[in-house]
């Protein structure tokens, strides 16, 4: 009988752990000490070319505890209840993927396509963003910010833009270590040391200087290239930009501090504060859909009035 190694591993994991294992976290927290080396080679590299100012230490430290409490928190929410929403829809899936050398290549596109849809929505939809602000709330740029995630992902729900691929039926596993490994990319491509690379690798992948743009708060780079590993969707669905203007660092309405509690929440409270503002209950609730720069006219004025 023909086996596979990602089977068999997660197989045996399954077996001696239980079914429901956070394997994104489980190949995220195996990478830390390569990311931490990587990040030390980066310093090194851009000091040497006396271009360390994108590192400040208390940014830095501030990324990695944000990093730290982002890994514990999804573990925790794996084991309380995302674990078991999973398997709800694996259970009820439609069909059986067989996982092998025919299908990886296709279940990574997969993957790649649910990301797409998931990071743009975290841009477009302020449910989402309320999660995802805290990654370009960041106004420096090295490896470190790729650390800097929010410990709202899994209650805001990033999860359910990848159960297609699960109701399908791949394996919940197989996604979720695709999906770590299309993160662990990402997290290289968090850099200013390297440049622009051969015209063919930007024109397909998301690489340092496309990776750049999308954290640029110009006009011209405001929601655009969303891609993981690929930029291909981005070109297909007319969100792409190349780098070209300097890029500055960080969100429009940018929020100057290192409490960890103030970055993972602020936005979050905001978008509850303007819901409770007077109006009807389409135009309050329309605050959880409508993008982060919503305004009702009726709350603009008043606050307008009120200064």
């Amino acid at each position: 009988m023909e086996r596979y190694i990602m089977m068999d591993l997660i197989a045996w994991m399954e077996s001696t752990f239980g079914a429901h294992i956070e394997w994104k976290q489980v190949v995220l927290i195996g990478m830390t000490p390569m990311f931490l080396i990587a990040f030390a080679i980066e310093w090194q590299v851009m000091r040497k070319r006396g271009a360390g100012q994108q590192f400040y230490w208390k940014d830095i430290l501030t990324n990695l505890n944000l990093g730290g409490s982002y890994q514990l928190f999804e573990l925790a929410a794996h084991v309380i209840f995302v674990g078991a929403a999973v398997f709800w829809f694996w259970h009820h899936r439609f069909f059986t993927i067989a996982i092998n050398g025919w299908t990886l290549l296709p279940i990574f596109l997969g993957v790649e396509f649910c990301y797409y849809w998931f990071h743009r929505c975290s841009h477009r939809v302020r449910w989402f963003w309320t999660a995802h602000v805290v990654h370009h709330s960041g106004e420096h740029m090295n490896m470190t910010t790729a650390m800097r995630q929010s410990l709202l992902y899994p209650i805001t729900g990033w999860w359910l833009f990848f159960m297609p691929l699960v109701l399908l039926g791949v394996h919940p596993a197989v996604v979720f270590i695709l999906y770590a490994c299309d993160l662990v990319y990402q997290f290289f491509i968090h850099t200013e040391s390297v440049g622009k690379l051969h015209p063919v690798l930007e024109y397909w992948f998301d690489t340092p200087s496309n990776h750049r743009a999308h954290h640029g708060r110009n006009d011209c780079y405001i929601d655009k290239n969303y891609g993981g590993v690929l930029i291909i969707f981005d070109r297909m669905f007319g969100t792409y930009v190349e780098e070209q203007e300097a890029v500055d660092y960080g969100i429009k309405r940018q929020v100057h501090s290192h409490n960890l509690l103030t970055l993972n929440f602020h936005e979050f409270i905001a978008m509850w504060r303007d819901v409770a503002q007077p109006g009807s209950l389409w135009q309050r609730l329309k605050h959880l859909w409508a993008p982060p720069e919503y305004e009702r006219a009726s709350t603009h004025q008043s606050s307008v009035q009120s200064q």
